[in-house]
């Protein structure tokens, strides 16, 4: 048996016009999985499969934790994912993937593996940021970084405070770029047209 044999979903086999699966997707799925976005969670997927005249749809309900770096200090963090998702499907001669929610099925085969769609759905599900609550990140890595940004503000005479609870001082510099001079010659150019 296959390590992700629990999740090929028989469509040509269907009895019922609807039919309801439960995952509980654990550390060992994204182990298995080795997708680069999760790497540990606790996800539980319900899955309804409903079979129309011309093809199946598939609605996925996902809710859980995953544990995903923070953006700041690189400590795991616990990140809540909720999704609703569909997926429709069809059979055809060749497996293909048409539109944004349309794949086609060998219909010999019959079956589709949910998988790697619902490692998917999960992933999309995690905000672009994540971050710790404020005082939350790792006290000698926010110390670190505090201490690699430390600059002033001489416009406000302000300290920025970081996220973490850690002040930050940001400096701005006086430097005029150089600009070539055939940068100028070209603007005329365009500034006569």
């Amino acid at each position: 048996m296959g390590k992700f044999d629990k999740y090929k979903i028989d469509l040509k086999g269907m009895q019922a016009d609807t039919c309801k699966y439960e995952f509980l997707l654990d550390n060992l799925f994204f182990v298995h999985i080795d997708g680069p976005e999760v790497q540990k969670g606790k996800v539980n997927v319900e899955l309804t499969v409903k079979k129309t005249s011309r093809a199946f749809e598939l609605s996925f309900q996902t809710e859980g934790i995953v544990w995903v770096p923070c953006d700041r200090c690189l400590d795991e963090m616990e990140q809540p994912v909720t999704s609703s998702d569909k997926l429709m499907v069809k059979f055809g001669h060749e497996y293909t993937e048409e539109g944004d929610n349309l794949i086609v099925i060998p219909e010999e085969e019959g079956e589709i593996n949910v998988a790697w769609f619902m490692y998917e759905f999960i992933a999309l599900a995690i905000p672009m940021k994540h971050v710790h609550a404020p005082g939350k990140c790792n006290k000698t890595m926010t110390g670190k970084l505090s201490k690699h940004l430390r600059t002033t503000n001489d416009e406000e005479g302000e300290e920025e405070s970081f996220a973490g609870g850690e002040d930050i001082v940001i400096e701005e510099t006086d430097t005029e770029e150089q600009i070539d001079p055939r940068w100028n010659d070209l603007k005329k150019i365009l500034d006569n047209n």
